[in-house]
């Protein structure tokens, strides 16, 4: 999958209008320097000869040099990923803790008013912007409450406190899209479990229905919930760009903008393979996962 995404980009990247060698030669640059440039940064071979180029350099462990800073493409995705992952991660966190019990709430108490309530926000959260409800977050508790900071990182290392405080908002914009998609597929999943033979054979032993659903009918609920965690894991990962423009972090998705507008290919090429080889890692994960939440997998 990471060959032929490599492969895209580089199709992708031609197709895409501007010349990164003007950029990079400078506004008085003369036509022979802006031809100049463009051999020197290898834009002149063919697509298969940057592609083998490309391979050879990252099998070293080189990801090229960013034609906008002129650094390291490795050093400055190493600099940035730290954001984006705790971002996620938080997001991700947030989400589970919240949908989970709600979701099982709404199935145990299907058909009721707060199994209505419940179906009624998560549809509505699902529909909102993940960078409209950042902004509503900002204004309400940044601009009018002053309790959070409006935009900036602080490191963890430097200060929890203030790192705290500097992905809270963040993190709960990108959550809300997870935690009613986790909360539709929990509520589905637990009421599918409680309608099979034996759980009702279970609550008509005498079994109370919190142990029950705890024990037995959990394990066999989770396995289409951690699927769609695994596909939501990806969405997020791809919204945390939008989120840190919005409150200006210094993640993947602030680098992703900067090389698009300059036409910083290598940044270009570095970013899309890292964020294409987490959501494989984070799938990966998923499958394997599967084994524990199904014994007959195992097999």
């Amino acid at each position: 999958m990471l060959l032929i995404l490599i492969l895209g980009v580089l199709l992708l990247m031609d197709l895409t209008p501007g010349d990164p060698a003007a950029i990079v030669a400078g506004d008085n640059a003369t036509a022979q320097d802006i031809e100049e440039t463009r051999e020197r940064l290898g834009l002149n071979d063919s697509i298969l000869e940057r592609y083998v180029g490309y391979l050879g350099d990252l099998a070293r462990g080189d990801m090229g040099t960013s034609l906008y800073t002129n650094r390291p493409v490795s050093e400055a995705i190493l600099a940035a990923l730290p954001v984006t992952l705790w971002l996620t991660f938080l997001a991700l966190a947030v989400a589970l803790l919240v949908a989970v019990p709600l979701g099982v709430l709404a199935a145990v108490k299907r058909g009721s008013a707060f199994d209505r309530i419940i179906s009624s926000v998560s549809a509505g959260a699902m529909a909102a912007p993940p960078f409209a409800i950042g902004l509503l977050l900002v204004t309400v508790f940044a601009v009018n409450r002053s309790w959070f900071p409006a935009g900036g990182y602080v490191a963890l290392g430097e200060d929890p406190t203030g790192w705290a405080l500097s992905v809270t908002l963040p993190a709960l914009a990108l959550a809300v899209d997870p935690a009613a998609e986790l909360v539709r597929q929990t509520r589905g999943a637990v009421v599918d479990v409680l309608e099979r033979d034996y759980v009702q054979t279970a609550v008509a032993m005498g079994i109370p229905r919190r142990v029950v659903i705890a024990k037995y009918a959990g394990k066999n609920a989770a396995v289409p919930v951690v699927t769609v965690l695994g596909l939501q894991a990806a969405r997020v990962l791809g919204g945390a760009v939008v989120i840190e423009l919005i409150f200006t972090l210094p993640g993947l998705g602030s680098e992703a903008l900067n090389a698009v507008l300059y036409h910083d290919y290598p940044m270009i090429q570095g970013i899309v393979l890292v964020s294409a080889a987490l959501i494989l890692l984070m799938n990966l994960i998923v499958d394997a996962s599967y084994t524990y939440f199904d014994p007959k997998l195992r097999g």
